[in-house]
């Protein structure tokens, strides 16, 4: 046994050992994504950097990082092996089908079978479930009634308060109409539909579909570091997960500096 474990020893602490373990950690278990845009605000914000779980919804294809390369090049699969699949609510880190090459960071908000409209910003789902069962777990929320269905008004504000509107957007004409329309769509199987929790500043779902579950990476775990426009530490950030950082302390330095610094328009990512 103790031979076995020298060896071992031995193996990681040479260079190949150390590239194997440093490329298997990021492949199959946690890989670090730096937050380059405004969507998520306020829950997640631009310079935050944070470690990924890659193993909550299965494995996806590894790929070299910085390269994007897969490692399997004569193949066209994203998916290595299939695991669970994301909640209503979850954050969700994704290729984003477009550019494959490209990461984007968004909440999911439904799920395969459930239909969605956006009306004069707002986000009203009926869940796959049906109509008892919204009216067993929505008690508290705002329903619509349309087409014999009922629709959940903005079911996951309360939950995630992260997820806000921006007043200053106004369907004047100067911004594209499923910010605040979007006709009745049912997301099809084995897709997610993702938006931004800064709602009027983010490209997502509304505007290219639904994400398929073969794009989707994993989920983010924890921010290992945040640095601000400044370039100040957010220390208080540090070693936070998502739910963390939902916390009223945490909630209100982040409105706080997204008043400061919005100077946005709609389109980025």
């Amino acid at each position: 046994m103790k031979n076995v474990l020298y060896k071992a020893y031995k193996f990681s602490s040479s260079w190949t050992g150390t590239i194997i373990i440093v490329l298997f950690v990021i492949f199959f278990i946690a890989q670090a994504f730096r937050i380059p845009s405004g969507s998520m605000k306020d829950s997640l914000l631009i310079g935050d950097h944070l470690f990924a779980k890659k193993f909550a919804y299965g494995i996806s294809m590894p790929h070299i990082p910085f390269l994007e390369l897969s490692i399997m090049p004569w193949s066209d699969k994203l998916r290595l092996v299939d695991g669970d699949r994301p909640q209503h609510g979850d954050i969700v880190i994704f290729r984003y089908p477009g550019n494959t090459k490209q990461h984007f960071v968004k909440r999911c908000v439904a799920l395969p079978g459930d239909e969605l409209f956006v009306a004069n910003k707002d986000l009203f789902i009926h869940f796959a479930q049906g109509n008892d069962w919204i009216k067993e777990n929505y008690k508290d929320f705002e329903i619509a009634l349309y087409d014999e269905k009922l629709w959940v008004k903005n079911p996951y504000m309360k939950d995630h308060p992260g997820i806000h509107h921006d007043d200053k957007i106004i369907n004047d004409g100067n911004y594209p109409m499923p910010v605040f329309y979007m006709n009745p769509i049912t997301v099809q199987e084995d897709t997610y539909f993702m938006m931004g929790d800064n709602r009027d500043h983010s490209n997502d779902s509304r505007f290219w579909g639904a994400v398929p579950y073969d794009n989707i990476e994993g989920t983010p775990w924890f921010i290992y570091f945040s640095i601000d426009d400044n370039w100040e530490i957010r220390w208080d950030r540090v070693g936070k997960t998502p739910t963390d950082l939902e916390a009223p302390e945490h909630l209100n330095k982040a409105i706080e500096e997204r008043q400061r610094t919005d100077k946005e328009y709609y389109g980025i990512t």
